[in-house]
């Protein structure tokens, strides 16, 4: 047997303050009432969506299912309407709604809402602000799931390139410790050895020649590989044991045998051995160096794009920017995801671009959202294009893919909200819609054209703004 509901039951619930008792009363003659166990199922994914619900008791736990996974994405707890509102276009369930604690629910079936729309005015506006104030809620919390995965997407690849630059840090530095390890034995033999000042000047002037050069990085292996065998048959035959790991670093930084040779002028016969782990010593060191250098220099730039993406050390106005540096920094943020896929890029900027007043962060929300996709369109080893190209009274930005293209049916409604053609998981259908608002945001405008092979977005800006 269902529970009694009376008007002084609804009384009590902030929900129903304001509506007249005798609407209440059409309310509760009109409404069945269900009673439900604490995980108890009150609907599945499905299931026709036809009546207004109202807590009185309880709670209910909308749930969805993801890769095989239950996960909560909203709540109805007492005093709360859930269900078919006036006006939705809601038509079956897409989860499931499972009830916590034991729970009392009133429906309503929207058969009744033409009456109540006609004859019960104060109740149908409550129903009204309850589904304006359900879309706000449940955008925001969509656009802060699209903002947390594409978060999730750049952090896994910033990560990734962080790794690299930070592991050849940690890698040479652990070689370098040991090579300076080896250079008190080193250099005890070298201090030991009586050579005059024009000879050490000789010596020290072709040694820091090739140091300063750096290592030599457009040699084949093969040719390296030659040379290295080369280098290493005339060291033994001038008395060092084993000559092969000198001869390798020697390799690195082109030192021939005609070096070795102007070298072995200035240095004695039995003196030459540790000159020869000196000099492997000091260019082991400079390499070294230049490796730790480039690593955190790789490091510096990725921080210093991911500052200038989020913009988070400026205030969040309105100024007058080159959009090319956001692009760029986009870029470098989803520099991984490029070369995981093998993409090409392409840049047209024509000379003398000009600036344009922009929210630089938003509208790096804008370039990412779109090279995302485009990325996720194309094929492995497929083509992004950014482009741009302006006159007197706008800028136009072009980002172009030549991945599936975008189906005439579906182009229409690319930016309506939680509309995508990704997979379960894979999209929340908000990107597209927040790019318009961003851009609308900016007085801008933004255009697509798609066909299989080529699909361009096109956004628009005012230069008189």
């Amino acid at each position: 047997m269902s529970k009694v509901i009376s008007v002084a039951d609804l009384n009590q619930l902030a929900t129903f303050a304001n509506i007249p008792d005798h609407q209440l009363q059409w309310l509760i003659e009109h409404s069945t009432v269900v009673e439900l166990p604490d995980g108890g199922e009150f609907f599945k994914k499905g299931d026709p969506i036809d009546h207004t619900h109202f807590v009185l008791e309880g709670k209910i736990s909308f749930r969805t299912e993801q890769a095989g996974q239950f996960r909560e994405i909203a709540q109805a707890s007492k005093g709360e309407v859930s269900g078919i509102l006036p006006f939705s276009r809601g038509t079956t369930a897409t989860g499931f709604g499972i009830t916590s604690k034991n729970t009392t629910i009133m429906s309503l079936s929207r058969a009744f809402f033409k009456e109540m729309i006609r004859d019960h005015y104060e109740l149908t506006e409550m129903l009204v602000h309850t589904m304006t104030n359900r879309v706000r809620s449940f955008t925001k919390q969509q656009e802060q799931n699209g903002r947390m995965i594409a978060l999730g997407k750049i952090s896994a690849g910033l990560a990734h390139e962080l790794n690299n630059p930070a592991s050849a840090v940690v890698r040479s530095a652990a070689e370098l410790k040991r090579q300076l390890q080896l250079q008190p034995n080193n250099f005890k033999k070298v201090m030991s050895i009586r050579m005059e000042p024009t000879q050490v000047d000789a010596v020290n002037e072709l040694l820091f020649a090739k140091a300063g050069a750096g290592p030599r990085t457009d040699m084949s292996l093969m040719e390296k590989t030659d040379l290295e065998d080369e280098l290493t048959d005339w060291l033994e035959e001038h008395g060092i044991d084993d000559g092969s790991e000198i001869a390798e670093t020697l390799a690195e930084f082109n030192c021939d045998i005609d070096m070795l040779e102007q070298m072995y002028v200035h240095v004695p016969d039995e003196h030459f051995p540790p000159v020869a782990n000196w000099i492997k010593s000091v260019l082991s060191t400079e390499k070294l160096v230049t490796e730790i250098e480039e690593a955190s220099s790789r490091i510096a730039k990725l921080v210093t794009s991911v500052k200038s993406y989020t913009h988070m050390d400026q205030a969040p106005e309105q100024q007058m920017a080159d959009v090319r540096v956001g692009i760029r920094n986009t870029l470098t943020i989803l520099g991984h995801k490029i070369k995981k896929q093998q993409i090409a890029l392409k840049e047209k900027f024509p000379k003398g671009m000009p600036q344009v007043k922009v929210f630089v962060s938003e509208l790096n929300q804008v370039w990412t959202n779109l090279m995302d996709n485009a990325i996720d369109a194309m094929p492995e080893g497929g083509t992004l294009e950014i482009a741009a190209d302006f006159d007197d009274d706008y800028l136009r930005v072009y980002i172009i893919d030549n991945g599936t293209g975008i189906p005439e049916d579906v182009l229409g409604k690319i930016f309506d909200p939680f509309f995508t053609t990704k997979a379960m998981g894979k999209g929340s259908g908000m990107g597209l819609d927040m790019v318009q608002r961003i851009v609308r945001q900016h007085q801008a405008e933004i255009r697509v054209e798609s066909v299989p092979g080529r699909t361009q977005f096109m956004v628009c800006f005012s230069r008189n703004i």
